[in-house]
């Protein structure tokens, strides 16, 4: 985690809402070419992971939602709020949310997977789901990436483009036994 990024403003424009649009596209685009700058939380309690090892599941399980931190850096990778054992890669602009997308990968079976990604209307169709898609796919080379669930007929256009000489395409895949066994 970066501990010397600071938080961009939003920029005040007198010129009016054309200005406003310009200078928004704008940021958006200084924010994909930061996509590579990621602060990183492991979400990874041990003490907790020990217990459910040596009690062969039965104490340590957790009861509620994680805490997932907001961080400093233009984009983030921490736990998911919503899934055991996935992860969020997500991205904020002037302080406020712009993409995100859960993921989980398993190395065994050389499989991705991505649930779920939103990028808020305000900033969509200037390739941040793109951007950071793409980021995943570098980061964990040679997988083949899918989605768990069927996607809507008003999606497919996002998925054929970002699936695009994709190994998987994107396409429908449950998990892997690896994964639903917890390994």
């Amino acid at each position: 985690m970066s501990e010397n990024t600071v938080p961009r403003e939003a920029p005040a424009h007198p010129e009016g809402p054309a200005a406003d649009t310009a200078a928004l596209a704008e940021a958006v685009r200084q924010l994909v070419a930061e996509v590579g700058t990621v602060g990183r939380v492991s979400g990874r309690e041990p003490w907790r992971e020990l217990a459910l090892w040596v009690t062969r599941g039965r104490w340590g399980r957790r009861t509620g939602w994680p805490v997932v931190p907001t961080l400093t850096t233009p984009w983030q990778d921490t736990v998911s709020a919503e899934r055991h054992g996935w992860r969020t890669r997500a991205a904020n602009l002037h302080g406020d949310f712009a993409f995100a997308v859960d993921y989980r990968v398993c190395r065994r079976c050389r499989i991705g997977w991505v649930e779920q990604p939103y990028t808020h209307p305000q900033y969509q169709r200037h390739g941040l789901a793109s951007a950071g898609l793409a980021t995943l796919r570098a980061e964990h080379p040679g997988l083949a990436w899918h989605t768990l669930g069927g996607h809507f007929r008003s999606s497919q256009p996002f998925w054929e483009a970002v699936g695009a000489d994709v190994s998987g395409s994107y396409q429908q895949r449950g998990t892997c036994p690896h994964l639903t066994r917890g390994r």
